[in-house]
């Protein structure tokens, strides 16, 4: 007579599955963002060297200063679409490169961010008000971050251009790495700045309907925080020259 199954033998692949996603969870950190302890000092390098790619654009060899760090760990949160994120996100996280504008189709979609927010389940209209406020409220965080840093970068960048002018034994390769870190750190930075742009367009798009579909108070502060970022967007405190000469981006919704 053959013998039953084992309990053991059937709880255990359940618990496994338990296990793995415990697991998956513990690489996701708070607001969906990659926990400390997974990260590594140049886990946003990546970003010059697809910004140099993308406009074929020599990539320097030089190790990246503390502050060119930070610039490219403030700069990932910026260069990343905006989006309101399923609860799926909260266990698996989600950490991925990005293609430069510059490689992308020149058609940036506006009405992409306000459609997540709209038609994903919530349990009310305010929550979807307060989503929205939140996300552009980080933004204005996240660029005093940004700017702050690339104040110092760029003036970093200016020195060091002035400095290889009066050093003679200067060195072909040494020279070209130099000039190819100041034409990356500045391509991150008109990076951002087109991103930010793009930010504004797509908080302005969700608030419209928002504002059409479920009228409430809350428009109004939303409505004043997007003007904010708007106005800190058209005026940053540096502006990376030379700035790069692409196609007209073409813009849906």
């Amino acid at each position: 007579m053959p013998k039953s199954a084992s309990p053991l033998k059937v709880v255990l692949p359940f618990s496994v599955l338990l296990v793995a996603l415990a697991l998956a969870g513990c690489s996701g950190g708070d607001f969906w963002r990659t926990r400390d302890d997974m990260r590594s000092d140049d886990m946003h390098s990546w970003i010059g060297r697809e910004a140099t790619a993308s406009v074929g654009v020599r990539p320097s060899q030089f190790q990246l200063t503390d502050d060119e760090r930070e610039l490219r760990d403030y700069a990932y949160p910026l260069i990343e679409p905006p989006h309101s994120h399923p609860a799926w996100k909260t266990v698996f996280g989600e950490y991925r490169p990005i293609a430069s504008p510059w490689r992308q189709a020149p058609v940036f979609d506006r009405t992409a961010y306000g459609r997540a927010l709209i038609d994903e389940p919530h349990r009310s209209h305010a929550s979807r008000y307060a989503q929205l406020i939140d996300d552009v409220r980080d933004d204005i965080t996240r660029f005093e971050q940004f700017y702050g840093t690339a104040v110092r970068v760029i003036d970093m960048d200016r020195r060091r251009n002035a400095t290889m002018a009066h050093i003679s034994d200067l060195s072909p390769r040494e020279g070209a790495d130099a000039v190819a870190r100041m034409q990356e750190n500045s391509l991150i930075i008109q990076w951002v700045q087109q991103c930010l742009e793009r930010r504004v367009s797509s908080y302005r798009w969700a608030l419209e309907r928002l504002a059409v579909q479920a009228p409430d108070p809350m428009a109004a502060n939303a409505d004043r925080l997007i003007a904010e970022l708007a106005a800190q967007t058209a005026y940053p405190p540096v502006v990376a020259r030379p700035p790069v000469i692409g196609a007209p981006l073409a813009v849906r919704g």
